[in-house]
């Protein structure tokens, strides 16, 4: 459906998928990373200028699916905690087979400009070029690992402890826990470029290459974190934080490209 607003300005909606490539990326060292598919649903309209450039907005539901590990499985990784009492200590973790499944849906926000023009009977050349807010919903982490130990250390008095567990020190087999980030929203830069192509007089399919690329981080925490917690009076039970919380600063960015299909009402 078109419609004629102000000016004489043609408002074109459109409806469409987009999927390819998802990648969650990260700048924490000692961390190995498996891009996965990723996907949005988008609805939106574009004003036409003049026969070859508008401007277009819309909403868009998109969904990263990411796999994190450690680059060497045996690697110990610290932080520092405070106990019951009071007293700080170093907190040493050390897994076996850790895995981390991430799920990220985010809501996003485009604004773009179009060109466009003919090439063909029916067929028209499309390139956007613009910028989205990019605002995570939630986060979702899954971890597992075949074996856990968290052992402390205090400095105060050189003690080591990994055996004690009900103080929360010592190992666990096949540790599965799932966990959730904190998150900002952020803007990523986005391009398409592609081709329209009429089906009767009111509709059009689209078909494109796109690539989103995000700037400054996801993530949205105060402090560094164990990637796997400390729970005070079990050595069970302990709370998946996930591998990028063991740095507050990190740069965690989604970054996508594939293909886009989408549907056109003139």
């Amino acid at each position: 459906t078109a419609f004629l607003v102000s000016q004489g300005i043609v408002a074109q909606f459109y409806v469409g998928v987009q999927s390819g490539i998802g990648n969650i990326q990260s700048d924490i060292n000692g961390t190995a990373v498996g891009n996965r598919l990723g996907g949005a649903l988008k609805v939106g309209y574009i004003y036409s200028l003049n026969s070859h450039f508008g401007i277009g907005s819309g909403v868009e539901f998109s969904q990263y699916k990411h796999e994190a590990s450690l680059l060497n499985p045996s690697t110990t990784l610290s932080n520092f905690e405070v106990d019951p009492a009071t007293s700080a200590f170093v907190y040493n973790v050390t897994t076996s087979g850790y895995k981390e499944k991430q799920t990220l849906h985010a809501v996003q926000i485009p604004l773009f400009v179009q060109y466009k023009t003919n090439i063909n009977k029916g067929i028209d050349f499309n390139f956007r070029a613009g910028a989205k807010y990019f605002l995570p919903v939630k986060y979702k982490i899954k971890s597992s690992a075949a074996f856990v130990n968290g052992a402390a250390y205090y400095p105060d008095v050189n003690l080591y402890i990994d055996d004690l567990p009900e103080y929360g020190f010592g190992g666990q087999g096949n540790y599965t826990a799932s966990g959730e980030y904190q998150t900002k929203g952020i803007l990523m830069s986005m391009f398409e470029l592609g081709f329209t192509f009429d089906i009767g007089k009111k509709n059009a399919l689209y078909a494109a290459m796109f690539l989103e690329n995000g700037y400054g981080s996801i993530l949205d925490q105060d402090r560094d974190e164990s990637y796997i917690g400390y729970n005070p009076t079990s050595v069970s039970d302990r709370k998946a934080n996930g591998l990028y919380s063991t740095d507050k600063n990190a740069k965690i960015r989604p970054i996508a490209f594939g293909l886009t299909l989408g549907w056109n009402f003139k």
